[in-house]
């Protein structure tokens, strides 16, 4: 082998570890717990039940199982039959989900042909950090791209990391990604936008999931409505309507102990042991794969959940449009109380329309909005009270020490106590034993002096008789 050789291969392997290295180092930030990303061996051992994911349940078997579940239908459009208007009246204003083909190609995104490829973005974005997963303290989690699509293609995790990146747009580098989609001619509305780039929540996400990762069940924030473009892969879904009970959708009765409650876990465990409940008039399921090109929209308040059943790139976003301005708006108001004073304000200059239906919302509720300085006043209770909590904390937390110092201190006394007590019962017991023994001995002096004393007069008698 040629120094060259050796060098190369030197290298390579160098590297191997630095991808390695990485996003091991990721995965124990976003699930410390988690010793073994493979121990329900989705990759191995329960691979034929992941693959199983890849074919959705028989219609047919509806009509041998008269108790089973009903199946909702989603319609698939080719976006040439589907014109704007027509997706508003069929689908977005009658909260419908649907599928739409062909949108990249017929609105000439280049991301068909830029994203078609990992070697393509991983030449023109390889060293931009995405966000793959969160720390149990909301730390964003960040790896390289070229490190993480080695992953991809490496990994056998039965839930891996995913990038699911809305920050990119922070980024000079990344941002370029926003020159390769466009938001389909179906959405146009984005009334978030007035707010400012920095004040509006997260929106919009750059994709790039391995086999088996996903999202868990969730509905979209604010009342948003959300449409999901899929530009390599495909994707297995499940909805259920606004009026599912969230217990009953998620399941959570359903795990068993010990089980993980990632969504691969939830695709193939949980959903056979939902439709294998009785069949329920609030539980209605709306099943689908979604193809490479198709773009899903998923209306506001619906349920759902995604598996990536293979490698996919993909882009998403959240929007309030006319059509679900009344659900956001209350939302919103709510749960974003200084954006929605913020927001109502623009509304006012811009859309004054909808600023009525905000104030005819609010009037009907009854709900009455916030002036800046009670929003000040509460903010600054708020402050208060944490403050208050944070001080009872540290009291009861030094009451405790000073229990504990007491305790340890009785307990030593108690231990002295009987450390000198029992010395003294020693030296009591010592003592009495000494004085015995001397006793005993002077005794036994005494008889052995008197015994002496006899023998002597037995002698002096003896020679006074033989003398006469």
């Amino acid at each position: 082998m040629t120094f060259l050789e050796f060098h190369h291969i030197s290298q390579v392997s160098i590297t191997a570890m630095g991808w390695r290295r990485r996003l091991e180092e990721a995965k124990q930030k976003h699930r410390p717990r988690l010793k073994d990303w493979g121990r329900d061996a989705f990759a191995t051992d329960r691979k034929l039940d992941f693959v199983a994911l890849n074919y959705l349940p028989s219609p047919h078997s509806q009509h041998d199982k008269p108790q089973q579940h009903k199946t909702g239908m989603v319609d698939r459009m080719h976006c040439r039959d589907l014109s704007p208007e027509a997706f508003i009246d069929q689908y977005e204003k009658l909260s419908k989900p649907v599928i739409i083909q062909g949108v990249p190609e017929a609105e000439g995104w280049k991301a068909t042909d830029r994203w078609a490829s990992d070697g393509a973005l991983r030449r023109r974005f390889r060293k931009y950090s995405f966000k793959c997963g969160e720390d149990d303290d909301g730390r964003s989690i960040r790896v390289r791209l070229k490190h993480f699509l080695k992953y991809v293609g490496k990994q056998k995790d039965d839930s891996p990391l995913y990038i699911f990146d809305s920050t990119f747009d922070d980024d000079k580098e990344a941002k370029a990604l926003l020159d390769d989609y466009a938001v389909p001619s179906y959405f146009p509305d984005d009334f978030f936008s007035l707010v400012g780039e920095k004040r509006r929540p997260p929106y919009r996400w750059f994709l790039v999931g391995p086999r088996r990762s996903g999202t868990s069940l969730h509905i979209d924030p604010l009342g948003t409505s959300a449409w999901n473009t899929v530009l390599t892969g495909k994707k297995r879904w499940i909805l259920f309507p606004p009026s599912t009970p969230r217990d009953l959708a998620k399941g959570k009765a359903l795990y068993r102990k010990g089980e993980d409650d990632e969504p691969i876990n939830y695709f193939a465990d949980i959903l056979p042991r939902l439709r294998a409940l009785p069949a329920s008039e609030e539980l209605v399921f709306y099943e689908f794969i979604q193809e490479e090109g198709e773009t899903v929209f998923v209306p506001g308040g619906w349920w759902h959940a995604v598996l990536n059943l293979e490698d996919s790139v993909a882009v998403t976003q959240n929007f309030a449009s006319r059509v679900n301005f009344s659900a956001v708006w209350r939302k919103t108001r709510t749960g974003r109380k200084k954006m929605a004073c913020r927001w109502l304000k623009r509304l006012e200059e811009v859309f004054p329309e909808l600023a009525a239906t905000a104030k005819k919302l609010n009037e009907v509720d009854g709900f009455r909005m916030q002036s800046k300085k009670e929003r000040e006043e509460a903010k600054r209770k708020k402050e208060w009270e944490k403050k208050r909590r944070r001080k009872e904390k540290e009291e009861e937390k030094e009451k405790a020490k000073e229990k504990k110092r007491d305790r340890r201190a009785g307990s030593d006394s108690s231990s002295s106590s009987s450390s000198s007590s029992s010395t003294s019962s020693s030296f009591s017991s010592s003592c009495s034993f000494a004085s015995a023994t001397t006793v005993a001995a002077v005794r036994e002096m005494a008889e052995k002096r008197k015994g002496g004393y006899e023998e002597r007069d037995v002698d002096v008698s003896k020679r006074a008789r033989e003398t006469n």
